[in-house]
């Protein structure tokens, strides 16, 4: 559906404006339809700001949990955590949402406020341009279409374009190939001999169900995670009545999940006790599920624990001691037409190859071409690394706002959390924008320099500066992707802005 002709819902206008139909202010563009730009859409219309429009490149909601089908899929957040504090779901059948219920609840919030009326489906952006003169972005719709908003706000998120490796020869493949955001239902592993290129949070769930399907496994494995044991069941019916008829229950275990998850910060700070404490509990799993020593040695990290996104799983260890299974540690040199060769000479015979190779997460609104003030382009604002203030916002980009943007990911704790603290603070601006009669607002230069500055500097007491590569970093060694700090302080920070660190234009209508 990718490629269909992008679809305008009724009762929704093209947000075409003329000197004869202005468009109601604010207007405000979407770009996404997962967790952050239905959240943006909800908190509108609760204020009363009916004039928004989601943008959505695929044929249905739901962002990554849409893409993301892939066997095992779940979340490593627990699940009434996952879900947003506005609208809690009651009936989650286990500790970790499985992805087709995560998906079904955002489904669930489509419709339980309506917003399927606001939402252009098989719309990808192709690049927004900021009419300073106007206060309006224009938008260009692939395909050639426009549209036009006071604000827009990007709700892409960062996982949300597969990241391939660079490996020679991949073209000349014969057998069948396809990354995990995109897993190819149709392809049936069993009886194959499948090559999974990629260790992360993704293979360490499809692992071990293809493990049990095909005829031979080759992990090819760059650097092993560390993996902690998942406290993972599902939940009684007694507990699932209790969390429905109960709310103040529910409240205080949603609440008791956030705090302890609040507390694994610590985890994160260099030679912290509980990082040490993470480090001897992630080894002494590996001891405890892995008998042969050489495997065991090729399963065990080199950096420190929390450098890399710390994994959980039950069956990833138990998967690799499969007779089916061999763990391949030798870079890989190239793909042959029937296989794939390492730099030791050694070829293995493949007939699918599936990439657990994670996304492109440090390029934030690419490949969209944004152009702010002066027609400066963002990528080139972004040259030095991505960053913006409070994650939400870039000098020189007006009414631009962004969620899940620079420096706003988590190692310890939900998204969701995040994800509402800048939908509070973006609806805290568009009040601004009306209270005051302002055509547009943006972060002035100092106050963010100093902003990102000050973060940064923060990184470096963190470990996901130890050493190690990541996804959190960019090219540079610049970590544009995590928070450094507890999501407390993040909330006590978004809840009033500081309008004295941005600067505006009267509205002249």
């Amino acid at each position: 559906m990718r490629n269909a002709a992008c679809k305008v819902p009724m009762k929704v206008p093209m947000n075409h404006a003329t000197p004869d139909s202005p468009l109601p202010f604010p207007t405000v563009a979407i770009i996404g339809s997962g967790f952050g730009g239905l959240c943006m859409a909800i908190q509108l219309r609760k204020a009363g700001i009916g004039s928004f429009t989601i943008f959505e490149k695929e044929s249905s909601v739901g962002g990554t949990w849409r893409d993301n089908t892939y066997p095992g899929a779940a979340c490593d957040v627990p699940s009434h955590l996952y879900s947003f504090s506005f609208e809690p779901k009651t009936d989650w059948s286990r500790a970790f949402p499985p992805q087709p219920e995560i998906l079904a609840y955002i489904e669930h919030c489509v419709g339980q406020y309506d917003l399927r009326p606001h939402i252009r489906f098989n719309c990808e952006i192709e690049s927004a341009r900021f009419d300073e003169g106007r206060g309006l972005w224009k938008i260009r719709i692939k395909g050639g279409q426009e549209s036009e908003a006071h604000v827009l706000v990007s709700a892409c998120g960062q996982l949300n374009r597969p990241a391939f490796p660079k490996i020679a020869g991949l073209s000349e493949f014969k057998g069948a190939q396809f990354h995990s955001a995109r897993w190819n239902h149709a392809h049936d592993l069993t009886g194959k001999s499948v090559a999974v290129v990629g260790t992360g949070a993704s293979a360490i769930q499809f692992v071990p169900p293809v493990a049990k399907k095909a005829k031979k496994l080759y992990l090819f494995q760059r650097t092993p995670p560390y993996v902690l044991p998942k406290p993972d069941r599902k939940y009684t019916g007694v507990e699932r009545y209790l969390f429905d008829h109960f709310a103040p229950m529910r409240i205080a275990y949603r609440n008791l999940i956030y705090w302890s998850l609040e507390a694994r910060f610590r985890t994160l700070t260099q030679g912290s006790l509980l990082q040490r404490y993470a480090k001897w509990a992630a080894l002494r799993n590996l001891r405890q599920s892995v008998r042969d020593s050489e495997l065991r040695k090729a399963l065990t990290p080199g950096y420190p624990v929390g450098c890399k996104r710390i994994l959980i799983s039950n069956d990833y260890y138990e998967a690799l001691c499969r007779p089916n299974v061999e763990t391949v540690t030798t870079p890989i040199e190239r793909a042959l037409p029937e296989g794939i060769r390492t730099r030791d000479g050694r070829e293995y015979p493949v007939d699918t190859i599936i990439y657990g190779t994670g996304f492109e997460s440090t390029h934030f609104l690419s490949p969209m071409k944004i152009a702010g003030k002066g027609g400066r382009d963002l990528n080139e604002a972004w040259r030095d690394g991505a960053e913006a203030y409070l994650g939400l916002a870039v000098t020189g980009f007006p009414n631009l706002f962004m969620l899940y943007g620079p420096n706003t990911n988590l190692g310890h704790n939900s998204i969701l959390f995040m994800l509402e603290c800048q939908v509070h603070y973006i609806l805290k601006c568009l009040g601004r924008l009306k209270g005051k009669h302002l055509a547009y607002l943006e972060p002035c230069a100092a106050p963010m320099r100093e902003y990102n500055e000050k973060l940064q500097e923060r990184h470096e007491h963190l470990v996901w500066n130890a050493g190690c590569s990541s996804w959190y970093k960019d090219e540079t060694g610049k970590n544009t992707n995590n928070w450094p700090g507890y999501t407390v302080e993040y909330w006590m920070r978004t809840r009033r802005p500081d309008f004295g660190a941005f600067e505006g234009a009267p509205r002249v209508s």
